[in-house]
């Protein structure tokens, strides 16, 4: 039961081409956004769909995955645990992020 705390799987699709930079000769970081929809039915009976957008981080060999595989529109799956951290942005502003930091990526895109 100890592999359920904290754990997060998304499949979805990327909004964005990864931001990927090299903090150190051996450390990478990688930024995507992920988007997962999501539909329903409401009182009309009309479908309804709506999408969800998650900051994933993933870290050095994560993160040279994402660089050279994934690009926008990529469709992955992605296992990881969410973390919360806030900063003070230029105009003294506290804001706080949840980000979902990645652990595995499967690469979904059909070739």
């Amino acid at each position: 039961m100890s592999n359920l705390r904290n754990s997060v799987r998304l499949t979805g699709f990327l909004g964005s081409a990864p931001e990927v930079k090299s903090i150190s000769e051996t450390k990478k970081v990688a930024k995507l956004n992920l988007a997962t929809n999501d539909s329903y039915k409401n009182e009309k009976g009309e479908k309804v769909e709506e999408t969800q957008w998650h900051n994933l981080v993933a870290w050095n060999a994560q993160a040279t995955i994402a660089e050279k595989f994934l690009q926008k529109g990529s469709e992955v799956a992605i296992e990881g645990k969410l973390t919360n951290r806030s900063y003070v942005n230029k105009d003294g502003v506290k804001c706080c992020v949840t980000e979902v930091i990645v652990s595995e990526i499967l690469l979904l895109n059909k070739k």
